[in-house]
């Protein structure tokens, strides 16, 4: 590893590095499959968490959890870094696990409010029509101060709409009750393949995702995503939620010596595959204008072609892999990847592409005032930790280790839009009739209850003293739940206003 604020990539007639200074600008790997991509992209990892950069991947086949372990000298790597001019020195990085499941990682979740309209309409499939209902159900949801939280919450609020259809026509358009089942069977579709484990409290955190450790190198988070590749929609419009979460919530700051983020898309064409002109617009948008928030992105796919222009143009920093020309889309392909690099007179672009070997790469990236290199075909520099997977003994151990299980291991089910509803049709939240009450004071008096009744010890009897019995565990939980859900509803309020980065990108949605 460099020291002048670099990361080596590899050598070929010289060092090719990476500017610390210039990787807000985002990057590129490409390559066909079994051509080195993942190693490369472990390189980029461990150079950006040495230099105390902290770092968020996917994990697709598993292989990139080796970076927790250290390396152990295999012939190949101490090879490679002889020929390099380094000394091979077995390392291991501060690592830590999630998953969308909780089954390899700790749970990562967020609430339906934080994922909005344009993004569920994404993962759910939805037509125009369709769309635009959802739409409504968000705006009725902030109007009535009701909390989208989890999936029941939001099926709560199309039934309540499909209820209401022709009432709520003449406010907000045509509302069918056609359109609020068809999304009802996506919802149920979603939760059949496990998609109500994302939706939830707690949600993740931000800053947890930008931590260092004890020796001020950058965390590495690793998503484990073999799993959750079965449903390659949610995988895509989780990762594209993150991005914009970071966009949203992260300050301006410009051009810093060194990125506060660096953010891996492995299988990228999954976020661009069959998205709707709208997404992409507003992906597009993300992208240029997130690295004034310090977040790099390096998009990790087999094919360049599987990146639109729009957003391939904002992508300095590139490292392009084997391509095989075997079929007319393939070379196209390859000589798509040829014209996106500065020529070198030195060789035929072109045809290097298809006569890299494995851990051979072709590189250009950002120097000086953001000028991109010449391109030149380089041999890829091997990394210190274990390539391939670890032991789930070990990831047991990192988890343990982290300080997150107690935080986001459990979930939360506190009361939002689907108890409230319930409460109006006079139901509790298993469907059962709510029993008359003998105060009378109805929902209002239930809540001054809540906040101002104080149980009274006993005037008489055993060990009584008299004056107010401290509140119980369950009155501690549910007066927290209460002032928490008026913290929520004030930002779902806020939310009407800017749903998300995303929404707002495209002038509030469809309605």
């Amino acid at each position: 590893m460099a020291d002048d604020g670099t990361i080596l990539i590899g050598k070929s007639v010289k060092p090719e590095v990476l500017l610390l200074k210039l990787a807000n600008r985002h990057g590129l790997v490409t390559g066909a499959t079994g051509t080195g991509k993942t190693v490369t992209l472990q390189v980029l990892a461990e150079g950006f968490a040495n230099h105390g950069v902290p770092v968020f991947a996917a994990d697709i086949k598993g292989d990139l959890s080796g970076v927790a372990a250290p390396g152990d000298s295999k012939p190949p790597f101490v090879k490679r870094a002889e020929e390099l001019g380094l000394k091979y020195q077995p390392d291991q990085f501060t690592t830590v696990f999630w998953d969308v499941f909780g089954e390899q990682g700790h749970p990562v979740r967020a609430t339906i409010s934080e994922m909005g309209p344009l993004l569920l309409s994404r993962l759910l499939d939805l037509n125009d029509t369709q769309e635009g209902v959802l739409n409504i159900a968000f705006r009725i949801a902030d109007e009535q101060k009701l909390l989208l939280l989890d999936l029941k919450d939001l099926r709560a609020v199309l039934a309540f709409i499909a209820e209401n259809a022709s009432e709520l026509t003449t406010k907000y358009g045509n509302v069918s009750t056609q359109s609020v089942g068809a999304i009802q069977r996506q919802l149920l579709v979603l939760e059949n393949q496990k998609g109500e484990k994302f939706f939830g409290e707690p949600g993740l955190e931000i800053s947890d995702l930008m931590k260092t450790d004890r020796d001020g190198r950058g965390v590495i988070n690793m998503l484990a995503a073999d799993k959750l590749m079965a449903n390659p929609r949610l995988y895509a419009t989780f990762l594209l939620w993150l991005l914009s979460e970071l966009f949203e919530q992260l300050p301006e700051v410009g051009d810093l010596d060194k990125p506060k983020l660096v953010f891996f898309f492995d299988e990228a064409h999954l976020l661009f595959n069959g998205a709707p002109k709208a997404l992409l617009t507003a992906v597009e948008q993300v992208v240029r204008l997130i690295r004034s928030k310090g977040v790099g992105v390096y998009f990790v796919t087999q094919n360049p072609l599987d990146i639109p222009d729009t957003v391939l143009a904002q992508l300095g920093n590139r490292v392009q892999h084997a391509l095989r020309a075997f079929t007319p889309r393939d070379q196209k392909a390859v000589r798509a990847a040829a014209e996106t690099f500065r020529q070198n007179p030195k060789f035929k672009t072109e045809e290097a592409i298809t006569q890299l070997a494995v851990g051979e790469a072709l590189t250009s990236t950002l120097e000086g005032k953001g000028t991109p290199t010449m391109v030149e075909r380089t041999l890829i520099a091997p990394p210190m930790a274990q390539v391939g997977p670890i032991t789930p003994q070990q990831r047991a151990q990192c988890m343990r280790d982290s300080g997150f299980a107690g935080k986001y291991d459990t979930m939360v089910d506190r009361e939002s839009a689907y108890e409230e509803l319930m409460k109006r049709k006079g139901m509790n939240a298993d469907g059962s009739a709510v029993e008359a009450s003998t105060s009378g004071g109805g929902i209002l008096d239930t809540i001054g209850d809540w906040f101002g009744a104080q149980t009274e010890r006993p005037k008489t009897g055993p060990g009584s003293r008299g004056g107010r019995l401290p509140p119980s565990m369950a009155e501690k939980v549910i007066t927290s739940a209460a002032r928490s859900a008026a913290t929520t509803i004030g930002r779902q309020v806020g939310n009407a206003i800017l749903r998300g980065v995303l929404g707002s990108m495209m002038g509030g949605g469809k309605r």
